[in-house]
C-alpha cells in the first residue's frame, strides 16, 4: 500500500473539540459501548463505567479481576474474565451470571447471536447456549483467537492457530474447516453472510467468500489489525494497523480481491482503533496518539473530535441511532460528542 505525507496543520480540519463532553473515568478502558442512552466503558480490572448524557458516572462491578473479553448488541454487554466467568450487564445495570468455566479457565473469547444466543471460549473449547437449549461445546486445534456469529442462521465462526473452524451447533455432521497458516484472532461476518475475515497475529488480514472458500489476502500493514468494522451496508471493512484508516471494498461478489483498498485520515501516528456510523458512510478512528476523527467515507473529509498528546485512544462506539459518540484512551480519559 502507498504511503500519504502527513496532514500539513492539523489547525486546518474543522473542530467540534469544543462541543466533547469531557469523561474521566479514572481507570484502564479496553472497549466502548452503548446500552440504551449511555455509554458503556468496559475497564480492564472488575468495573463498567456507565456514563450519561450529562456526563455523570456510575460504576458496577462486574467480574472479581481482569476482563478479557466482550461483546455488545446495544441490550445487553456480555463479557469474560479471568475468573472463569461469563456475565451480562444490561442497560439497567444488572448483572446476571451466565456460566463458569468449570476448570476455572480463562474466558479468552465471547461472542452474541441477534436471537440472544451467545458463545464463549476457555482454552481449545468454544461453548454455545442459545435459549432454554442445552450448552453445546465444540473442541479445536488450538486455543481459541476469536469468536463470531453469523448474521443468518445460528453458526459460529472460531479462529485459532492455522484456520478458523465454522460451527452449525443445532445440525448434526461436522464442523467446516477453512484453513490458512498463522495464528488468527479477531474473526467477523461481513453484514451480507457472504465473507468471513480474520486479523491474524502477524500485520495482515486474512479473508474467505464463504460460497466457495476462496482465499483473500489484505496485506501492507506496519503493525497488527486489532480493530475492524463495517460500514452501513457491510460495503466496506475498516482497519486499525496504519498510519491511515484502510478501507477494504465488499461490495462485489469477489470482495476485495484484485482492488486496492482506500486509505483515509493519514496522521503521524497509527490508528489504534476504528468505527462505523450505524447509519451513514462516516467513521470515527482513534489513533495512538490520542487523536480522535470523523471522517466521510465518499471524500475522506474529516472533522477533529479530540487533539493529541494523550495514551492511544482504546476505545470508540456510536449509539445506535448514531448521534452519540463515545471514546476513551488507554487511562480512563475520554469524552461524549453529541451530534
Amino acid at each position: 500500500m502507498k504511503e500519504f505525507a502527513p496532514l500539513p496543520d492539523s489547525a486546518s480540519i474543522v473542530s467540534v473539540t469544543d462541543r466533547v463532553k469531557p469523561v474521566a473515568l479514572g481507570m484502564a478502558v479496553t472497549s466502548a459501548h452503548f446500552l440504551g442512552p449511555r455509554a458503556a466503558f468496559v475497564g480492564g480490572e472488575e468495573n463498567v463505567a456507565f456514563v450519561d448524557a450529562k456526563g455523570e458516572i456510575t460504576r458496577v462491578a462486574v467480574h472479581s479481576g481482569g476482563i478479557l473479553s466482550t461483546a455488545s448488541d446495544g441490550k445487553r454487554l456480555v463479557m469474560g474474565g479471568d475468573d472463569g466467568k461469563v456475565v451480562s450487564l444490561d442497560a439497567e445495570g444488572e448483572v446476571m451470571l451466565l456460566a463458569t468455566d468449570p476448570k476455572r479457565r480463562w474466558i479468552d473469547a465471547v461472542a452474541l447471536h441477534a436471537d440472544g444466543a451467545f458463545a464463549w471460549s476457555a482454552g481449545k473449547t468454544a461453548t454455545v447456549k442459545s435459549g432454554k437449549a442445552e450448552e453445546k461445546s465444540i473442541e479445536v486445534p488450538s486455543t481459541v483467537g476469536g469468536l463470531a456469529f453469523a448474521p443468518k442462521g445460528l453458526r459460529l465462526a472460531i479462529a485459532h492457530y492455522n484456520g478458523v473452524t465454522l460451527w452449525f451447533p443445532n445440525m448434526a455432521g461436522s464442523a467446516e474447516f477453512l484453513p490458512w497458516a498463522g495464528s488468527h484472532h479477531g474473526v467477523t461476518f461481513s453484514p451480507d453472510n457472504k465473507f468471513l475475515v480474520t486479523a491474524m497475529h502477524e500485520p495482515a488480514l486474512h479473508g474467505w467468500r464463504l460460497a466457495d472458500s476462496r482465499h483473500m489476502r489484505m496485506t501492507g500493514y506496519p503493525g497488527r489489525v486489532r480493530s475492524m468494522s463495517w460500514s452501513v451496508g457491510g460495503k466496506g471493512l475498516a482497519t486499525s494497523g496504519a498510519d491511515t484508516v484502510i478501507i477494504w471494498p465488499f461490495g462485489s461478489k469477489d470482495g476485495p480481491m484484485g482492488k486496492e483498498p482506500a486509505m483515509l485520515a493519514p496522521l503521524q501516528a497509527r490508528v489504534s482503533v476504528v468505527a462505523c456510523h450505524p447509519k451513514n458512510d462516516i467513521l470515527a478512528a482513534g489513533y495512538s496518539d490520542g487523536t480522535v476523527l470523523m471522517v466521510r467515507l465518499e471524500d475522506g473529509a474529516e472533522i477533529l473530535v479530540r487533539r493529541n498528546g494523550t495514551p492511544p485512544v482504546a476505545a470508540l462506539a456510536w449509539n445506535a441511532k448514531g448521534t452519540l459518540l463515545a471514546f476513551a484512551d488507554e487511562n480512563g480519559d475520554g469524552g461524549l460528542l453529541e451530534l
